[in-house]
């Protein structure tokens, strides 16, 4: 009767912390996808638009979204310089940033106007970079631009290296069906939960 009273109770444990997975995985799914409703934008030094990939010196579909709305940032005098990000990525021979600076000159933003950072590969390195060019050039305040279920994670990374932010999520995201958002919201949910973990050690 020990044994099995033991083996009930291990059941009773596993299941437990199964549920209590479970809540925390719909928890944490609400809490970004309510954040990323939210547009905080107000007038700052620069917006600086998170990288998403190119290819062959072509903005992404995704980037090209993020891109536009930091231009109509820029456009409607809530910025005066754009800080685009990201390095060189597999299969590339200039860096995202590059691409993306191309892009902005294309849709008329002025070079003088429009920085960029050619290190990173994550959301991460694209924002303390950014932060880096900031202090360089005495930019104090930024307006984040990704899209609204990455807006969580990256305004929290800003906020961890120092960076006065508010959000403002691209309205034309490209995840917008059930197919692309799921996965991506998924994703985020590992990322955002890995980082929390990650950043209690630092």
């Amino acid at each position: 009767m020990q044994k099995i009273s033991r083996k009930r109770m291990l059941c009773f444990g596993l299941l437990l912390a199964l549920l209590g997975g479970i809540v925390l995985w719909g928890a944490v799914a609400v809490i970004i996808v309510n954040y990323g409703k939210v547009d905080e934008k107000a007038p700052s030094d620069v917006a600086i638009v998170l990288g998403a990939g190119t290819w062959k010196g072509e903005v992404s579909p995704v980037y090209r979204e993020r891109l536009n709305h930091g231009i109509w940032l820029y456009q409607n005098g809530y910025v005066e310089y754009l800080i685009l990000t990201g390095g060189v990525g597999e299969g590339n021979s200039v860096s995202d940033a590059a691409a993306a600076k191309a892009y902005a000159l294309s849709q008329g933003v002025p070079e003088a106007v429009i920085l960029i950072e050619e290190k990173s590969t994550i959301t991460e390195e694209n924002l303390f970079y950014a932060k880096a060019l900031m202090d360089e050039l005495s930019l104090r305040s930024a307006i984040i631009v990704s899209d609204p279920l990455h807006m969580k994670r990256a305004m929290l990374m800003a906020s961890d290296y120092g960076i006065d932010a508010c959000s403002s999520p691209t309205p034309t995201t490209m995840y917008r069906s059930l197919k692309t958002r799921i996965p991506f919201l998924a994703r985020e949910e590992f990322f955002y939960l890995g980082y929390l973990v990650v950043r209690v050690f630092r």
